[in-house]
C-alpha cells in the first residue's frame, strides 16, 4: 500500500497504557527518540500492540509544527530535535524537510512562519507533534 503521508518513522513499542476509550503508546524510534501516540483503545487492541511490536509512526506533514528551541510548559509530548535540510516556499505555504536522528520529517507550515523563524538549511529546529496526530501501522 502506498500512502500520501510523508512522515513514516520506524520504531518499536515500549509501552501501552490502555484507558477506557483511548490508549497511549510509547514508541522508541530507530534513531533512539521516544514518541507517544494517542490512539483508540480499539485500534491498539486490533493491532495487538505490546512492548516489542514493530510499528511505523505516521504523521501528516500538516501536523508537524516547528520551533527554533525546545518548548517548556507545552502539552505537546513529542519534541524531536533536528536540522533543516531543505525548504521549498511558495506564496502561502512552505514545505520544510528536517533531519532527525534516524530519519527525516517534512513539515508543511505557512511561508510567513518560515520567514518569521528565519528557516534555512542548517538551522536547528524542534519538530513538535501532538500525540493525537500520530497514527501507528504494523506490518
Amino acid at each position: 500500500m502506498s500512502l500520501s503521508i510523508r512522515n513514516q518513522l520506524p520504531g518499536t513499542v515500549t509501552a501501552v497504557t490502555p484507558g477506557e476509550a483511548m490508549a497511549t503508546v510509547r514508541v522508541r524510534l530507530t534513531g533512539g527518540q521516544d514518541l507517544t501516540a494517542a490512539i483508540t483503545r480499539e485500534a491498539a487492541d486490533d493491532l495487538r500492540l505490546a512492548p516489542g511490536t514493530a510499528v511505523r509512526a505516521l504523521v501528516k506533514s500538516t501536523e508537524v509544527s516547528l520551533a527554533t528551541a525546545p518548548g517548556e510548559g507545552l502539552s505537546i509530548r513529542n519534541q524531536l530535535p533536528g536540522t533543516v535540510t531543505d525548504i521549498a516556499a511558495g506564496e502561502a505555504m512552505a514545505s520544510v524537510r528536517v533531519t532527525v536522528e534516524g530519519g527525516e520529517l517534512t513539515a508543511a507550515i505557512t511561508s510567513d512562519a518560515a520567514q518569521d523563524l528565519a528557516l534555512a538549511p542548517g538551522i536547528p529546529v524542534v519538530a513538535l507533534i501532538k500525540a493525537t496526530e500520530v497514527s501507528l501501522a504494523t506490518a
